[in-house]
């Protein structure tokens, strides 16, 4: 395969990430007493407690979005004694760097950086599924372009993000229109939010993005969709992990953010204009626009067989482009009975 790059992408800068209110201590962590018994059965029998949560501006966590900007977490976790610090980051790898090092406890990240991340020796568990979005990764070429479908892409060069679900959405568009990504076309190593230059320069013919830039492009009259993961088996598995010794010993408080994440799914079709407005502003959209995107997640939360299906489909393509040295079965870190367990029914159907 040839490959020439136009930009380095998926640099861990955990330094980016904003960590407030982590200086917030409860009494019996304070330090002043650190001898007392007294003090630290106190503690103890209020149930003092936090959770970190670390959260990305991507369309497939929007429900996150809505709980924190609605303050459900925090009232839900209030009467356990637990205080809320969210997390800020740009992307997968520094969370699992944040959830490695224990700076967090509990995320949401793509199948990639997942599956990466627990390969590279992670004590992670998935315990939910934020969402599944087939529609929400696809194939882009410019908006006047003569090119009308993956098979259209023979001799033609292609721009992803290698290693990435996009680079994953290629290989499998590719391969279903009889094209061999290794021989039959050109692929370039772009950033996401390079897109739309690499389109309008002419220096790809085509690009495998997802939301919420797919909607971006497509709105702003600079690319048209001729493919996406509906048509190859791309399910766009994005999971909820969480610090395996952090969920084991605080399950009720991993359960109470499920329940909350659910809540907030169910309100997406009617969310109050404020909340939609602050959503909006984190992933760069209009609320209109946010609308549009939501339509193409399924916030599902409980897991399917397709969704552990999926994950191992993840793993092994990225085995076969060798970015993982061995294939390892995903099942034993999918954890069900956090979602068993959380108190959803109302929400999920």
């Amino acid at each position: 395969m040839k490959k020439r790059f136009l930009a380095t992408v998926m640099a861990v800068i955990l330094g980016a990430s904003a960590l407030a209110g982590c200086g917030n201590d409860s009494g019996g962590n304070s330090g002043t007493n650190a001898g007392s018994a007294d003090t630290e059965e106190s503690a103890d029998a209020k149930g003092d407690r936090e959770v970190r949560i670390a959260i990305q501006p991507s369309a497939a966590f929007i429900p996150l979005y809505v709980a924190r900007e609605s303050g459900w977490i925090e009232e839900a976790l209030s009467d356990l004694g637990v205080t809320v610090t969210w997390n800020d980051f740009e992307s997968g790898p520094p969370m699992n760097e944040s959830l490695s090092s224990g700076a967090s406890d509990i995320g949401v990240m793509g199948d990639v950086p997942t599956v990466s991340g627990i390969a590279a020796g992670q004590e992670s568990e998935i315990v939910a599924i934020a969402a599944d979005g087939p529609l929400s990764y696809a194939m882009l070429v410019s908006k006047d372009s003569d090119l009308e479908s993956p098979a259209d892409l023979a001799g033609k060069t292609i721009g992803v993000t290698l290693g990435s679900t996009g680079h994953n959405l290629a290989d499998k568009l590719l391969t279903k229109a009889g094209l061999d990504i290794n021989s039959d076309v050109e692929l370039v190593n772009i950033a996401t939010g390079d897109a739309a230059s690499v389109l309008s320069t002419g220096e790809v013919d085509a690009v495998c993005i997802w939301e919420p830039n797919v909607t971006r492009l497509v709105e702003d009259g600079t690319a048209k969709i001729i493919g996406d993961g509906s048509e190859c088996g791309l399910l766009g598995v994005n999971p909820i992990i969480a610090r395996a010794e952090y969920a084991q010993e605080n399950a009720d408080v991993i359960e109470a953010i499920i329940e909350q994440y659910a809540r907030a799914a169910a309100s997406l079709d009617n969310l109050d204009d404020d909340v939609k407005a602050k959503v909006s502003d984190y992933l760069s959209l209009e609320p209109d626009q946010l609308s549009k995107v939501i339509e193409k997640y399924e916030y599902n939360v409980v897991f399917s067989d397709a969704d552990t299906e999926n994950l191992q489909d993840t793993i092994s393509f990225l085995v076969k482009i060798g970015n993982l040295e061995e294939e390892y079965d995903i099942e034993p870190y999918v954890k069900k009975e956090y979602t068993e367990n959380a108190d959803i029914s109302e929400y999920i159907k």
